[in-house]
């Protein structure tokens, strides 16, 4: 038997058309992979419902034995001219801010708080306003730090101005405030956990972490006060009593 080989030129034709076979291959390929559908998307988690919560009001009181009194007091003075009345409120003024150095009120303890001068009117037979003179007059915010001295400063103020002098009237508080605002707010917090650990008892759940707290505005209610307060005798009376402050606080918990 006779073998025939292929001729060189034939196998390079073989080869040329083997390679072009597998371009056309590789191409169409290309596109069924660029066409292929993307896997589908993992599916979002499921969201857990929120967890009950109890709303609830918390209020507080604490109260101590002030340590300040503060007073209103002033002068005032009438004369036919502006001028005069000024001048006559201006010796008066003098006279009440030297008998308060002497009562040892310092300086930072005396605030100048309204001075006015207006024309005082009389009405005459045809019930026509007529200016008949002026008033001047002043008052003043005084910080007695020594409360059982009260009397005793408002007595010599009175004294000391005649019947120029006015007191307006007085006012019993404590000089700082935080300790006593933070006793109220403690007890203010401890009302609301009380009330929210009842309702989460009454509803079969347990009480969980705060979710949030807010605190309403500090009030302080009975302030002591005698506006008006006559002063007759060297020494006045005077009952302080006791200052209270209170403190409402708004709380939110969870109940598991």
């Amino acid at each position: 038997m006779t073998i025939r080989r292929p001729s060189a030129a034939r196998t390079a034709r073989l080869l040329a058309a083997t390679a072009v076979l597998g371009g056309l291959l590789v191409g169409t390929a290309a596109p069924a992979l660029a066409t292929a559908p993307a896997r589908p998307a993992l599916r979002a988690a499921v969201e857990e419902p929120a967890p009950a919560t109890v709303t609830v009001t918390g209020q507080g009181r604490a109260s101590s034995a002030p340590d300040l009194a503060i007073l209103s007091v002033g002068v005032e003075a009438t004369r036919k001219t502006a001028k005069e009345a000024m001048a006559a409120q201006s010796t008066a003024a003098k006279a009440l801010l030297e008998v308060l150095h002497r009562q040892e009120i310092a300086d930072r303890d005396i605030r100048t708080d309204s001075l006015s001068l207006s024309p005082a009117y009389t009405q005459n037979a045809d019930g026509e306003n007529k200016v008949t003179g002026y008033q001047a007059g002043q008052s003043f915010s005084v910080k007695v730090r020594d409360i059982d001295r009260t009397g005793q400063v408002i007595g010599a103020v009175n004294e000391a101005t005649g019947d120029s002098g006015r007191i307006n009237g007085v006012v019993f508080d404590v000089a700082d405030p935080s300790a006593l605002r933070a006793k109220a707010r403690e007890a203010a917090y401890q009302d609301a956990y009380d009330k929210a650990a009842q309702h989460a008892r009454l509803s079969g759940h347990r009480l969980g972490r705060l979710v949030s707290l807010s605190e309403g505005e500090s009030v302080r209610p009975g302030i002591g006060a005698a506006p008006g307060m006559p002063a007759d005798e060297p020494t006045v009376p005077l009952a302080p009593g006791e200052i209270e402050e209170q403190v409402t606080v708004s709380a939110v918990f969870e109940l598991l």
